[in-house]
Parts: C-alpha cells; sequence; structure tokens
C-alpha cells in the first residue's frame, strides 16, 4: 500500500496535467463554457422542485434546499459511475505507448468530478445565506469529512467499473440505466423515513443512503450527524475504496491487450 501512495506521488503532476486537462475540456466548445458546472444542477433542482413539491406534492419545508443539498452530492458520484467507467477505454492510446501506474486515471476522473462539485457547494452556500436558512459552524465541520468519505466512494467505484468496461464495453451502457435506478433507491428527492420498516436492512445496504443524510443532516438540518449514520458511511466508503482498487490492480494487467 506504501509503495502504491509512493508511486502516485512520483506521478502527481501527471494527475494535475489530467484534472486540468478534464476541467478546461468538459465545456469546451460551448458558448456557457464552465457556468455549466453552476447551470446543470440549477436546471435539474427547478424540475425537480416543480415535480415533486407541486405535481407530485411533498410536503417538506423549503423542498428545493431538501433537494439541493442531496442533488449535488448526487450528480457528483453518478458522474462518477456511469462518466467515469470509461475513464481508462478512452485513454487506451496512452496505456498502450507508455507506463505509468493505470490508477492514475481513475484518480484523475474522480478528482476532477470532485471540483466540480466543490465550485457547485458554493451555490448551495449562496442559497441558505440568501433564504436565511442559517448553518450550524459546528456541524459544519463535519461536511469535509462526508465529503472525502464521498471521495473514497466514488473512486471506489470508478476503479471498480472502469477497469470492467475495458474487457465488457457493455458495462458503460448498463451503468447509466442502473444509476438511473439507484438515484430512485436513494432519499435524494425524499427523506428515508418513507421507507417501510421491513425494508430499512436492504435500504441500509446502498452506500448513498448514509452520505446523503449526514449531508443532509449539515446542512439542512444544521446539525451534527449521527454517529452511527456517519460511521457507516466511512466504514462503506473505505471498504467499496480497497475493494475497486484491489480489482483494479489485478485486471490492469491486460489492459493493453484489451484496448
Amino acid at each position: 500500500m506504501l509503495t502504491f501512495f509512493t508511486e502516485i506521488y512520483k506521478y502527481r503532476q501527471m494527475v494535475f496535467s489530467l484534472v486540468h486537462k478534464e476541467l478546461r475540456g468538459k465545456y469546451k466548445g460551448s458558448i456557457l463554457g464552465f457556468f455549466w458546472t453552476f447551470l446543470n444542477p440549477l436546471l435539474q433542482l427547478i424540475v425537480y422542485t416543480f415535480v415533486f413539491s407541486i405535481l407530485m406534492q411533498q410536503e417538506i419545508e423549503k423542498y428545493y434546499l431538501f433537494l439541493f443539498v442531496a442533488l449535488v452530492p448526487w450528480i457528483f458520484i453518478s458522474s462518477c459511475v456511469s462518466v467515469g467507467a470509461n475513464c481508462v477505454f478512452i485513454y487506451g492510446d496512452l496505456v498502450k505507448k507508455i507506463y505509468f501506474p493505470r490508477e492514475i486515471l481513475p484518480i484523475s476522473f474522480v478528482t476532477s468530478q470532485f471540483v466540480n462539485m466543490l465550485y457547485t457547494f458554493i451555490v448551495i452556500f449562496a442559497v441558505i445565506i440568501f433564504t436565511r436558512h442559517g448553518v450550524n459552524f459546528h456541524a459544519l465541520l463535519y461536511l469535509p469529512v462526508i465529503m472525502i468519505v464521498e471521495y473514497f466512494l466514488a473512486l471506489g467505484l470508478t476503479f471498480l467499473f472502469s477497469s470492467i468496461t475495458v474487457y465488457v464495453r457493455d458495462v458503460a451502457h448498463i451503468l447509466g440505466i442502473l444509476t438511473m435506478a439507484w438515484q430512485f433507491l436513494t432519499p435524494v428527492m425524499y427523506p428515508s423515513s418513507r421507507v417501510p420498516q421491513e425494508y430499512l436492512p436492504i435500504w441500509n445496504m446502498n452506500p448513498m443512503v448514509h452520505v446523503i443524510e449526514a449531508y443532509r443532516d449539515i446542512l439542512y438540518y444544521k446539525k451534527v450527524p449521527d454517529l452511527k449514520t456517519l460511521g457507516t458511511a466511512v466504514a462503506m466508503g473505505c471498504i467499496f475504496l480497497i475493494v475497486g482498487e484491489l480489482i483494479f490492480s489485478r485486471l490492469q494487467k491486460g489492459f493493453a491487450e484489451n484496448l
């Protein structure tokens, strides 16, 4: 493990370059460019708020904020899973020509998406300030913790699916459907209290349940996250990171031959 971190640090400049390339190239050629980082979640927020607070009548106070503090982290994880599955495949020529730790590709992609999420959090705090919702500064101390946990979770999933996609190209297409289903099975648009008691054991196996609830506790309910929720999120984030890296490490030996 120490060797792994040492090698990644040795190639840190490559990570920075790929992150910069991803951030600059994402909206290259579009008129609004970087502003899509803010507009994309805002437009989704408007649609979901209209559907769930007006048409389906979700009786939740400040539903737009209830939704927004969960939607932004969700966009991050879903992008890492559905789009990140191709992060090794699209750099196939590079993988076949030169040596570098292949883990750099998922790390660079997830980091670029993470930076985008951080920028979007500026909008979240602007909404909180503008609506005078207020914040709990003690609870805010836990925000970096849950962000790092989600980063680990996203990286583990990207390690896993990007390595499998090299061998089975259909995975990238299937993940688009699965990610959509995953969103509706995660408390992004509704609270976990709506889930029937008998389904809670299965429900709690979803790692994003605990991540979303921690974000919502901190930013919407203005309270310190439940220690059980936070602890479960940390444990799941670490497990997915370790499992994802182990599978990636084993499968990367055949990348060049299958790209």
